[in-house]
C-alpha cells in the first residue's frame, strides 16, 4: 500500500519526508488556505522540490478549463513523471480525466462518495480513485463499505485505477486500509506520528535502554560528586543545606581525617525533628550515632548497584574510591541519563 502524507504545512511536510520511505504528498486548496498560504504556485513548485510525487489539484467547472490548468501548472515546471492532478468527480472531470490520461499524464479523481461516483473515475482511466472516509463517516454513512467495495470493482474489472483511502482521522483507519487491501492510503502528519506507537512498545524499549544502562556504565559514570560529604564537626543544620545543594537525600559522614563514619538521611532528619523539636539542628553530628553505611567501589557496575540496592532495601550508597568517600549514588541514578 502506498503511503501519502496529506498536507499543506511546509515545516511538517519537511518533517515528514525526512523519515525517506513516504511515497508522496496529497494537498487541497482548503489546507492550502488554512495554513495561510498566499502564493498558490510558488508553494506548489517548493512542495514538489521537497516530494517524490505531488498531488496537486487541478480546479476548472468544465473539462477545457481542467486540462488548461493542469498544463498551466506543468509550464510552471512541474515533472510530469512526479505530478499527479487531482479532479473532483463529476462528468466534466471525468472528461477531462479521460483525456489527460491519454495525454500520459496521472490523474487522482477525489471527493468521491458513492460507488457509482467511482465508477464513473474507473470508467475513465483515473490513476487513482479517492473516497473521503472520516467525511463520508460523519454524515452516517458507511465509508469502510464503499471502500471495499470500490476495491472488489477494480479486482473484479481488473481496471488499471488504484483505490487511494482518505480522510483518515485516526491509526484505526490505517488499519481497516490494509485489511480492506486499497492501494494508497493518505494521512494527516498528527495521525502518522502515532502509527509506529504503542504503550508496550514504550515499556518494552524503556526496560532495553534501563537493562543496557545497568550492564555497561559505571558507577563513577553517574555518582554524584558535589556536596556529597560532612565532617561531624559540623552541624546537622550544615548537613541539611548541603543535602539541599545536593539534591540529594543522604551525606556521608566523615571524620576529620576522612574516614568515613555514617551516613546522615533525610528520614534520620525527620525522626530527629519529631522527637527533638527545631533545636537539633545545631546539635553536631558527631553527636548522632555512628555506623557503617552500604558502599560501592567507583569501578563497580550499576547492575551491581541495583543488587545491593535491592538487597538491603536502601536509597543511597556511599562511593568509595579505597576507602575514601568519594561520591554518593541515589537509587535514582540507575534509571536516569
Amino acid at each position: 500500500m502506498e503511503l501519502y502524507l496529506d498536507s499543506a504545512n511546509l515545516p511538517e511536510i519537511k518533517d515528514a519526508f525526512q523519515l525517506g520511505f513516504l511515497d508522496g504528498l496529497t494537498t487541497t486548496p482548503t489546507f492550502m488556505h488554512r495554513d495561510g498560504v498566499s502564493d498558490v504556485d510558488e508553494t506548489i513548485l517548493e512542495l514538489a522540490k521537497i516530494v517524490p510525487v505531488l498531488q496537486v489539484e487541478a480546479l476548472g467547472k468544465t473539462a477545457p478549463e481542467i486540462e488548461a490548468e493542469a498544463h498551466r501548472l506543468l509550464d510552471l515546471g512541474l515533472d510530469k513523471t512526479s505530478t499527479v492532478f487531482k479532479i473532483p468527480i463529476s462528468l466534466e472531470g471525468a472528461k477531462a480525466c479521460k483525456k489527460l490520461i491519454s495525454q500520459g499524464l496521472q490523474v487522482n479523481m477525489h471527493l468521491v462518495y458513492t460507488l457509482q461516483q467511482a465508477y464513473i473515475a474507473l470508467s475513465a482511466g483515473a490513476t487513482y480513485v479517492c473516497p473521503l472516509v472520516g467525511r463520508l463517516q460523519d454524515q452516517g454513512q458507511d465509508a469502510l463499505g464503499l471502500v471495499s467495495q470500490c476495491v472488489k470493482a477494480v479486482d473484479r474489472y481488473q481496471y488499471p485505477s488504484k483505490i487511494m483511502f482518505s480522510s483518515v482521522r485516526h491509526p484505526e483507519h490505517v488499519r481497516n486500509a490494509l485489511n480492506m487491501g486499497v492501494h494508497a492510503c493518505t494521512i494527516p502528519w498528527k495521525v502518522l506520528k502515532n502509527l509506529a506507537s504503542n504503550h508496550f512498545t514504550d515499556i518494552g524499549t524503556q526496560q532495553f535502554f534501563e537493562h543496557t544502562r545497568l550492564m555497561t556504565l559505571k558507577v563513577k559514570d553517574v555518582m554524584r560528586q558535589t556536596n556529597t560529604t560532612i565532617s561531624i564537626q559540623h552541624r546537622i543544620l550544615d548537613a541539611l543545606v548541603k543535602m539541599t545543594q545536593s539534591k540529594l537525600g543522604a551525606i556521608t559522614l566523615v571524620t576529620e581525617n576522612g574516614a568515613i563514619c555514617g551516613i546522615f538521611t533525610d528520614g534520620d532528619l525527620r525522626r530527629l525533628l519529631e522527637k527533638e523539636g527545631e533545636g537539633v539542628l545545631a546539635k553536631p553530628l558527631a553527636q548522632l550515632p555512628k555506623g557503617s553505611p552500604k558502599v560501592i567501589a567507583t569501578d563497580a557496575t550499576l547492575q551491581a548497584a541495583s543488587l545491593v540496592f535491592k538487597e538491603y532495601k536502601i536509597d543511597n550508597l556511599v562511593v568509595v574510591n579505597g576507602e575514601r568517600a568519594v561520591g554518593m549514588l541515589d537509587i535514582q541514578d540507575l534509571l536516569e541519563s
